[in-house]
């Protein structure tokens, strides 16, 4: 009987652990594996050139540049639907009650009715037919200032491509630097070992193995903050390319340091040919000059022709009767001259012509930043790649420092301290190579930037 019993409260609770395990453990799992394939799913290598078009395409900054097209092509929609003829109708009902119908005239009397109904319409039109050039050169303006937008847009556009490029190539230098680190934390490892093997046997003392031990948590702390860069530029370069800010970027490997490079002169040329800023101010030289004639022809006159036609009705029906309505239709011309413009408009002509002579100073104020900042990443780029090749040689050289005094500290010829400082020496410059490489990437995409061919 207990047998039986407890075979029954056996069966019951595996039943019961078994429900447990169908209902809650099982859901548990599946959802774990599908939130753990997602944050996988979540890690992306991307090239440079999927970043920009990411980056450009979500840009909001480049939406609201289009935008603003959109608005200079509707104004200068505005400046050529000003060019045609103006027209208008209307048609109301008037009801006269005349309370007072009876007026003396001396020995005649006239008598009114007490009331009477008025219907009045009116059809008119009119079009300028000389104004001066003002109409021509509303659209010539408008359409100058669409082209200032397209221009703008494509600044925009640039500096958008430059920040991506900028974050990239950042990111790129903390995940070339946490590699370094974690190749010598290997290494490290390896010299902690061999030397508590060492002290072990009484060949060296505890103060060499602290020694390296103490040089590893400094390339941990240097690790650490290395991490924490990561996950800022990481972040922001997810903001700036519109992707899920979990999303852990991998940089794809760039080649950047080997590009050719011509004299500076050549990039100084083209950025005088393409610069935006440039270009925009010569359209902007062009909307001055456009301002100066538009304010020069208030002095002209201006003819119009116009025509109206008017229905009078006088009966309650609005509907044409014989004999109780007119319809007069009249046609002119109108020349019309303010002459007092001969003498108040001098100043305003005066007022446009400095406008456009600031916009030419403007411009050569300009130029010269251009050149200057064209030479300055000129040589900055050229900087960079000088430095790429000597820190080249100094890795290869403290990389055979480190060899022999690796063979010297085994043959226990050279300290710890010796060891460890030539350790420190390759780590450091197998860094400061890779920050170099990605700084000559840059500097090499800053210099293009400032020629204004980053996005041609």
């Amino acid at each position: 009987m207990t047998t039986q019993t407890n075979r029954h409260i056996n069966l019951s609770l595996f039943t019961s652990v078994i429900n447990i395990f169908k209902r809650y453990i099982i859901p548990t799992v599946v959802v774990a594996l599908l939130f753990g394939n997602r944050a996988t799913a979540q890690d992306r290598t991307i090239t440079l050139d999927e970043a920009i078009k990411l980056g450009v395409e979500s840009s909001n900054v480049v939406k609201l540049s289009h935008a603003k097209i959109d608005e200079a092509v509707s104004r200068y929609e505005q400046a050529k639907d000003g060019a045609k003829p103006t027209g208008k109708a209307s048609f109301g009902y008037n009801r006269a009650e005349i309370l007072a119908n009876k007026l003396s005239l001396g020995s005649q009397t006239i008598s009114l009715p007490k009331n009477d109904n008025a219907w009045l319409g009116n059809v008119s039109f009119s079009e300028t037919i000389l104004g001066g050039g003002k109409l021509r050169y509303a659209q010539q303006s408008t359409e100058l200032l669409t082209q200032a937008a397209r221009l703008d847009a494509d600044n925009d556009k640039d500096q958008i491509t430059y920040d991506i490029i900028n974050s990239y190539y950042m990111l790129y230098k903390v995940l070339q630097s946490k590699k370094v680190v974690e190749q010598n934390l290997s290494s490290i490892d390896q010299q902690i070992k061999q030397s508590q093997r060492f002290f072990d046997q009484g060949l060296v003392t505890k103060n060499d193995v602290l020694r390296f031990q103490l040089q590893r948590a400094n390339i941990e702390l240097n690790g650490i903050d290395l991490e924490t860069n990561r996950k800022i530029v990481n972040y922001d370069l997810d903001v700036l390319l519109g992707l899920p800010e979990t999303t852990q970027l991998n940089i794809a490997e760039i080649r950047e340091a080997d590009r050719s490079i011509g004299p500076v002169t050549n990039y100084i040329d083209t950025a005088l040919a393409t610069r935006v800023e440039l270009r925009e101010l010569d359209v902007r030289s062009k909307v001055a000059e456009t301002g100066i004639k538009n304010v020069k022809a208030n002095t002209l006159p201006t003819l119009a022709a116009s025509g109206s036609a008017y229905y009078i009705g006088t009966n309650a029906n609005p509907f044409p009767q014989s004999g109780n309505y007119i319809a007069p239709i009249v046609f002119g011309l109108n020349l019309s001259w303010s002459f007092s413009s001969l003498w108040d408009n001098k100043n305003k002509v005066a007022e446009a012509k400095i406008q456009r002579d600031e916009v030419d100073l403007n411009k050569a104020i300009t130029i010269n930043n251009v050149k200057r900042e064209v030479n300055e990443n000129y040589q900055n780029y050229v900087m960079a790649l000088d430095k790429i090749k000597l820190l080249q040689t100094s890795i290869d050289q403290a990389g055979e420092n480190n060899k022999i005094l690796e063979s010297k500290y085994k043959s226990n010829v050279a300290s710890a301290t010796d060891r460890a400082d030539a350790e420190t020496l390759l780590y450091q410059a197998q860094i400061n190579l890779e920050l170099a490489k990605a700084d000559a990437g840059l500097a090499y995409y800053t210099l293009i930037k400032s020629t204004g061919k980053l996005n041609k």
